[in-house]
């Protein structure tokens, strides 16, 4: 049986294939903060446009804000904001060169994922 061309390339690349720690979490965390801010627009726009409309949208939008759906929306869309501000920074410092060791990026990884989890906890009081 002769093996196919495929089953010969090398592997890309994937989750099973990483160790995984504290700099990969945080990098995976970024993708999924940044899809859940570009998931978000549509309901920013609807906020918005129902916050410049009359006054029957403003209400509507208010009571949707004030509605656990709302809340858990503005709750899960901040701390994406929060934690994508924060990790795009770390991303840009690494880029400068700043904390490129490994001990420097598991650290400075730790640091974003403790800012997201106190982020977390303060939007959850104030909401």
């Amino acid at each position: 049986m002769s093996e196919r061309p495929e089953d010969n390339r090398p592997m890309s690349p994937h989750l099973g294939v990483y160790h995984w720690h504290t700099g990969m979490l945080a990098s995976i965390c970024h993708r999924i903060s940044g899809m859940v801010l570009v998931l978000f627009v549509p309901i920013y726009l609807w906020l918005l446009h129902g916050m410049t409309g009359s006054p029957e949208s403003f209400d509507a939008v208010a009571a949707w804000l004030h509605s656990p759906l709302g809340k858990c929306s503005l709750w899960l869309s901040g701390l994406a904001l929060i934690y994508h501000f924060a990790n795009g920074i770390r991303f840009l410092l690494l880029d400068t060169g700043l904390g490129e060791s490994r001990s420097g990026m598991r650290f400075s990884a730790r640091v974003v994922l403790t800012i997201a989890a106190l982020t977390a906890l303060l939007l959850a009081v104030l909401l």
